[in-house]
């Protein structure tokens, strides 16, 4: 058996997210189906990162272990051939035995695309973005993702009901910049773990304060675990991308 790093891309939009359900459509049931049909037995594959319903993967990392006869080469092709128009396999690479695109990760990044300008809402990029179609303080959403960098609590920044052991993340970026054509802004955050919602809800939140809606302190206040403080509602799914993982090169053939 061969142990492999798949990158994959989605469109989300169509899918219930990334983990197997009993009922809705999902990417890793889509993807497992289409290496059961290639196998001819059953393979589990496993992101590096679980996504929730809408959101979209530009590097999604999966792994799973398929029959010695599969070299990474005639794997994408093959893959590629059977997966839906809203699947595709980048790559792929062999792995050493024992590699899990989940527990090895070291990093996973996030970008968020939001929509500023009026032709936002155009069908051709609302799908893809936050169709906000409205100016935001540039300095403002600066200014909030500037207390992010480090290791911190983010359990003000989760789903309540989330059943990690704890809710620690370490940040090694959070920046906003502007996307071009003025057509908007763009955050990237990468950490050695995120938590459910994590960074829907770093968004929405940050947004609100760019539209002056709430005071850059509450996001210290939130990281603090402020009793008396509670995030904005989660940025929309859409305008959220899984970008990439990171794996220590001991793990690559």
């Amino acid at each position: 058996m061969r142990p492999v790093l798949l990158t994959l891309h989605f469109d989300g939009g169509q899918f219930a997210g990334w983990q197997r359900q009993p009922e809705g459509r999902t990417v890793q049931a889509g993807l497992e189906a289409v290496l059961a049909r290639l196998t001819g037995q059953t393979v589990t594959v496993h992101a590096a990162g679980r996504t929730d319903a809408g959101v979209h993967a530009v590097g999604m990392a999966v792994s799973c272990v398929v029959p010695e006869r599969w070299d990474p080469p005639t794997l994408v092709r093959a893959v590629n051939a059977l997966l839906p128009p809203d699947m595709w396999v980048v790559s792929c690479r062999e792995m050493r035995p024992g590699f899990h695109a989940r527990t090895k990760a070291t990093e996973r990044r996030y970008r968020y695309l939001i929509g500023t300008d009026s032709t936002a809402r155009s069908p051709f990029r609302r799908r893809f973005e936050w169709a906000l179609g409205e100016p935001l303080d540039t300095g403002a959403l600066r200014q909030a993702a500037a207390v992010l960098a480090g290791e911190h609590d983010f359990g003000g920044f989760s789903v309540r009901s989330s059943p990690r052991n704890h809710k620690r993340c370490r940040i090694s970026r959070a920046e906003w910049t502007a996307r071009t054509n003025c057509s908007g802004v763009v955050f990237e955050i990468a950490a050695d773990r995120f938590l459910h919602h994590m960074v829907r809800m770093l968004v929405g939140t940050m947004v609100d304060i760019a539209r002056g809606r709430r005071s850059v302190d509450d996001m210290t206040r939130l990281l603090d675990l402020d009793p008396g403080v509670r995030t904005s509602p989660p940025a929309p799914p859409q305008g959220l991308y899984f970008v990439s993982a990171a794996f220590s090169a001991e793990w690559y053939v």
